[in-house]
This record gives C-alpha cells, sequence and structure tokens, in this order.
C-alpha cells in the first residue's frame, strides 16, 4: 500500500490551499505585515466565524443566490425554450441569427445603465442583468444537442408514425438532454459571477455589496472573508451539479459505451 492510498482522491485538491495558507500565516506573523489592506488567514478566519454567527453573511448569501437562481430560471427557461424551438424549425433560426448573434457579445453589465433606468434598485434589475447572462449558454447548447440527435432516431419515430410532441418527449429530449444539463451548469456559474459584479457595482444588497462595505470601512479581514465565502459558495455549487450529472447521465453514458 502507497502513501497515495491513504488521501481520500476527493480530497487532495485541498492540499495545497491548505498548505499555501499555512505559509502565508507563518509568513506574515514572522514578517510583522501590518496593512490596511491585507490581512492575516486567521484574521480572516475570525472575521468570517463573526459574520456567520451574527446571520450578515447568511443573509447576504441569501440574497445573491435569489438573484442568480432566479435569473437562471427565467434566462435558462427562455433559453431552452428558444433552443428547442429554434432547433425543430430551422426557419425561425434563420431569422433571429442576426439580432441573437448582435446582442449576444454586449456584457450583461454594459446593460446596467438600461435596466436600472427601468427597474432601480433591487432585485428586479440584478435578476434580469443575471437571465440575460443564463440565456445564452442553455440556448446554444439546447440548439446543438436537439440539432445532434442521429437522424436514425427521428426517421425511426416517423416510421412508427410519431406525432411532434411524442417524438420531442420519448426521443429527442432525452437524447439531448446531457448537453442541455451542461448548459444550465455553464449559465449558473455564469450567473453567479455576475449577481456579485452587479452588486459590486450598483446594487446595495448580497455578497458584492457586503464585500465592497467592508473594503470602504476598511475592514480587510471581513473584506477577504467575503471574497473567500464567494468562491467557497461557487464552488459547492459546482460540485454538486457535477454529482448530480454523473448520477443521472453516467450510467447512460457508459451503457452507450458497452453498445
Amino acid at each position: 500500500m502507497t502513501g497515495r492510498a491513504f488521501i481520500p482522491r476527493n480530497w487532495r485538491g485541498f492540499i495545497f490551499p491548505v498548505a499555501a495558507i499555512l505559509v502565508i500565516e507563518v509568513a506574515m506573523r514572522t514578517i510583522g505585515v501590518e496593512s490596511q489592506s491585507l490581512a492575516r488567514p486567521s484574521e480572516i478566519l475570525r472575521a468570517a466565524i463573526g459574520a456567520l454567527a451574527d446571520g450578515s453573511m447568511l443573509t447576504a448569501t441569501f440574497q445573491t443566490l435569489v438573484s442568480a437562481f432566479g435569473g437562471l430560471i427565467i434566462g435558462g427557461g427562455i433559453g431552452l425554450v428558444l433552443g428547442i424551438l429554434m432547433a425543430m424549425f430551422p426557419p425561425l433560426y434563420w431569422i433571429a441569427e442576426v439580432p441573437f448573434e448582435t446582442l449576444r457579445p454586449i456584457p450583461s453589465i454594459a446593460l446596467l445603465p438600461l435596466v436600472l433606468l427601468i427597474f432601480g434598485l433591487g432585485f428586479a434589475m440584478e435578476i434580469t442583468l443575471v437571465a440575460k447572462t443564463a440565456l445564452w449558454p442553455v440556448f446554444f447548447l439546447t440548439l446543438t444537442s436537439v440539432r445532434g440527435v442521429k437522424r436514425r432516431l427521428i426517421e425511426f419515430s416517423s416510421l412508427i408514425r410519431m406525432g411532434l410532441l411524442e417524438r420531442m418527449a420519448k426521443i429527442i429530449l432525452p437524447a439531448a438532454l446531457p448537453g442541455i444539463f451542461l448548459g444550465f451548469r455553464i449559465a449558473m456559474g455564469a450567473a453567479l459571477i455576475v449577481a456579485v459584479t452587479v452588486e459590486i457595482a450598483a446594487n446595495p444588497l448580497g455578497l458584492g455589496y457586503a464585500m465592497m462595505l467592508a473594503q470602504e470601512r476598511l475592514q480587510p479581514a471581513l473584506m477577504f472573508a467575503y471574497l473567500f465565502w464567494i468562491g467557497i459558495v461557487g464552488w459547492i455549487f459546482n460540485a454538486l451539479t457535477v454529482l448530480l450529472q454523473k448520477r443521472c447521465f453516467a450510467p447512460r453514458q457508459s451503457g452507450r459505451a458497452a453498445t
């Protein structure tokens, strides 16, 4: 038995970050760094525990997740429907291609002044910008996945005289589901990024605003605590989606490989 066998595979990724944190803590204590813009890892940890204990970090997390998931559901739902329709009826895509390719490269944050005029500050403004971001990965991966369903499956469904809705439910969507799920996974990461960015730029709620408030109050430990907490939240949701993807689609993919 080698030394590697004692380290669970899922925990190996934590070795370098933990070691780096310990080295930084020791180095800052040895050098005696005192700064209004930096903080030792131990100070950041104490600030994070304090913010979690008084509920401020959990409240900010809830606000950010409401915006992120609200935008994901709305934008992802629109992208899903449009992707299916344009894959099934190609003339629709030809008509919409130029407007879509014109709107897609515009960063969501660039629409902030316009959306701010329409909705003002609050959840509606932030959810709208997140939805704009989440729409595109779901749309394009749905479009590609539905188009990629094997032609022989479509011909078979026509041969046994399946209706359009039955064909969609029993053949096209199940075959395209892994690609659609990947689109939502990518959109979820983008949704969290845009939500925090909007909060930093303008919206007085959520994790981004809490981090900026700590910076303005010259509380670097709390600022870094929120920064690292945002990364942890993103990592948790990515890990959950990867686990869900493996549980849902790994058996199907292994079955295809065996055939």
